[in-house]
C-alpha cells in the first residue's frame, strides 16, 4: 500500500475516536466524574507521547534549537489561535457543560461555527503528526497514532455533552466530529506528503511546532475539564495515563 495511504487511514483511524466519544457524550449521559477521568488520563497520554515521540524525535533529528523553537512557536500559533476563536465563542469547546459551559448560538452568534473551527485547531497538529512520522523508515509510529485515539475519546465525549447541553442536535454535533475526522485523515496526508520534501531540519521543526501546539492545547482545554471533578486525584489520573503511553513508546 502506498505510503500517503497508509497517512491517511492511519489519521482516519485516530480521528474516528472523536466520533466514538461524541456519540458516547451525546447519546448517554455519562457521569461528570467519569469525563473528568477519561479527560485526565487523555491528557496524561498525550503528555507522555509529545515528550517521547515528538519532541525526543525532532531533537534526534536536528538538536536542541529547532526542537525547541518549533515547539514554542507551535505553543504561540495555537495560543493566538485559541484567544481569536475563544472572542466567537469556543473558549469552553471541549467543556462537558458543567461549570464553564458552551454558549448556543442564540446566546453568542456564530459560536457554532467557532467550535468547529476550534474542533479543527485542536486536531490538526496530532493528525499532521501521523503522517511525519510515516516519513522515518516508512513505518507509521504506532504509538502516536495511540496516543491520539486515547486522547480523541475524551474530547469527543465531553465536547459533544457540552454541546447537546447547549441546544445543538445530532446532525451538528455529528456533522462536526465526521468532518474533524475526515480532516484529520488530509492532515495526517498532508503532513507526509507535503513536509517529505523539506531537509531535516525543517521536518524536526515541523514535528515540534505539532508538541507545542498540542501541549498548549492540552493545558488550556484538556486540564482545566479534568480538575473540575478530579482534583486532588487529578494528578494520579495523569500519571497513569502518562505511563501507559511511556510503555507503550518503549514496548
Amino acid at each position: 500500500m502506498a505510503e500517503v495511504i497508509q497517512a491517511g487511514l492511519w489519521g482516519l483511524v485516530a480521528g474516528s475516536a472523536l466520533l466514538v466519544g461524541a456519540a458516547a457524550g451525546f447519546a448517554v449521559r455519562v457521569p461528570q466524574w467519569v469525563i473528568a477521568t477519561v479527560m485526565a488520563f487523555g491528557a496524561g497520554v498525550l503528555i507522555s507521547a509529545v515528550s517521547f515521540e515528538l519532541v525526543s524525535e525532532a531533537y534526534d533529528q536536528a538538536g536542541l534549537a529547532p526542537a525547541a523553537v518549533g515547539t514554542l512557536g507551535g505553543a504561540v500559533a495555537y495560543t493566538l489561535g485559541n484567544l481569536w476563536l475563544a472572542r466567537r465563542g469556543a473558549r469552553h469547546r471541549k467543556r462537558s457543560g458543567h461549570g464553564q459551559a458552551q454558549p448556543s448560538d442564540s446566546e453568542q452568534g456564530g459560536s457554532g461555527a467557532a467550535l468547529a473551527l476550534g474542533a479543527l485547531l485542536d486536531g490538526v497538529p496530532e493528525s499532521a503528526v501521523i503522517g511525519v512520522s510515516l516519513l522515518d523508515g516508512g513505518a507509521v509510529s504506532l504509538v502516536t497514532v495511540a496516543a491520539v485515539f486515547i486522547s480523541n475519546v475524551p474530547e469527543g465525549l465531553s465536547s459533544a455533552a457540552g454541546m447537546r447541553k447547549a441546544g445543538r442536535g445530532g446532525a451538528y454535533v455529528f456533522g462536526v466530529w465526521g468532518a474533524i475526522a475526515a480532516t484529520c485523515a488530509v492532515s495526517a496526508v498532508l503532513g507526509y506528503s507535503v513536509v517529505g520534501d523539506f531537509s531535516p531540519a525543517v521536518i524536526a521543526a515541523v514535528t515540534a511546532v505539532a508538541a507545542g501546539a498540542i501541549l498548549a492545547m492540552i493545558a488550556d482545554t484538556m486540564i482545566p475539564e479534568a480538575f473540575e471533578d478530579t482534583h486532588l486525584a487529578m494528578g494520579l489520573i495523569i500519571v497513569s495515563g502518562f505511563l501507559v503511553s511511556f510503555a507503550l513508546s518503549h514496548a
